[in-house]
């Protein structure tokens, strides 16, 4: 591939250096690194990416989700080296928020089990993490192979993510991408609560509802491996998101959400009360009452929506104050790992 990355890799913080752990020959980050793949019928690559990762990442723990496979994917995982579990519920969603709820570790590494992503970037991704203290790092996927990335797949990243950006933020170029560093303290406050390929929609919306602090970084991107399909579908996954998208909005942003409604609805109520106005201020006389009702139960309907957007606004609030104390209680990334843990001494 004709694509190349050329990053300055930053040291070490200078506190982990001076403060090194007992286990910081096995750990070159100073960081316990756990990479975690969710699988459906990947027997032809997931060997390639176990062995890829492990070679990356040789101090990090490699672990294979396999999510109802009907072919040998469980077996060449584990043949290559990875902890391999299972995950009953069918959905990339509902593997992660499996894996998310197992696994300890400091730093995730997330990524399909389709050999499309490029491992030798790991390092790049999670130094990265590291050394600027961040809680996502999100790669964004460059090539020059059309078969890798489809055209329709290709215009549906850039609908959503312009989407997400204009409502949450302008953090990303590509939010769709599944390869992901993440710390440990956003990995224990994400909720998960999507169920299929939705899920990189709402860690995003995540992020950056909390105002986390994360990064993107271009990384080479290839086609599938002859024998691997895709289990993405265009239309029918491209709707499922863009209805997530619209259930965030209304979770995370309720007062524009209903705002825009009782906006529609009073005008609506407006254009048809506008004419009855007239005409009684000429004649004294309302002969369209059916309209007039109709007006007023829908501008009722309207400030019945506004109020909704107040509430709700106020509950919003409360629940992202309690996600944030969740990740508050979590270990920061970086330096933070090489806390001393105070002794009883040390209290009194």
């Amino acid at each position: 591939m004709s694509v190349g990355i050329r990053r300055r890799q930053a040291s070490i913080p200078s506190r982990a250096a001076s403060n090194p752990s007992p286990q910081t020959s096995e750990r070159p980050f100073g960081a316990a690194v756990a990479v975690l793949v969710p699988c459906h019928n990947e027997e032809g690559a997931i060997q390639t990416v176990v062995r890829d990762f492990r070679a990356a990442l040789p101090a990090a723990t490699i672990y294979v989700y396999d999510n109802n496979s009907s072919d040998r994917t469980s077996d060449m995982a584990m043949a290559a080296g990875a902890i391999v579990r299972r995950e009953p519920l069918q959905g990339k969603g509902n593997v992660v928020r499996r894996m998310f709820a197992d696994i300890e570790a400091d730093v995730y590494v997330l990524v399909d089990g389709d050999d499309t992503y490029h491992a030798g970037s790991a390092v790049m991704l999670v130094r990265t993490l590291i050394d600027q203290q961040l809680d996502m790092v999100s790669a964004a996927r460059v090539t020059d192979i059309e078969k890798a990335y489809r055209p329709g797949h290709r215009f549906g990243n850039r609908l959503i993510t312009g989407i997400v950006a204009h409502i949450f933020g302008n953090h990303f170029c590509d939010m769709l991408s599944g390869y992901k560093v993440l710390s440990r303290r956003y990995v224990k406050s994400f909720p998960a609560l999507t169920t299929g390929f939705e899920i990189e929609t709402e860690m995003t919306v995540h992020a950056l509802q909390l105002r986390m602090p994360v990064s993107e970084v271009p990384v080479p991107y290839k086609d599938r491996p002859t024998g691997s399909l895709s289990k993405l579908r265009t239309f029918r996954d491209g709707f499922r998101i863009l209805r997530t998208i619209l259930v965030l909005i209304k979770e995370e942003r309720p007062l524009q959400f209903f705002c825009s409604i009782f906006a529609l609805l009073a005008l609506i109520s407006t254009m048809l009360v506008l004419p009855i106005f007239s005409e009684y201020l000429e004649t004294g006389l309302v002969p369209r009452l059916p309209t007039a009702v109709l007006a007023t139960g829908t501008m009722l309907l309207a400030f019945l929506s506004l109020t909704c957007g107040l509430i709700l606004d106020t509950v919003t609030l409360g629940r992202r104050e309690l996600k944030r104390m969740c990740y508050l209680a979590a270990r920061a990334p970086g330096d933070a790992m090489s806390w001393p843990v105070p002794r009883d001494t040390d209290r009194n």
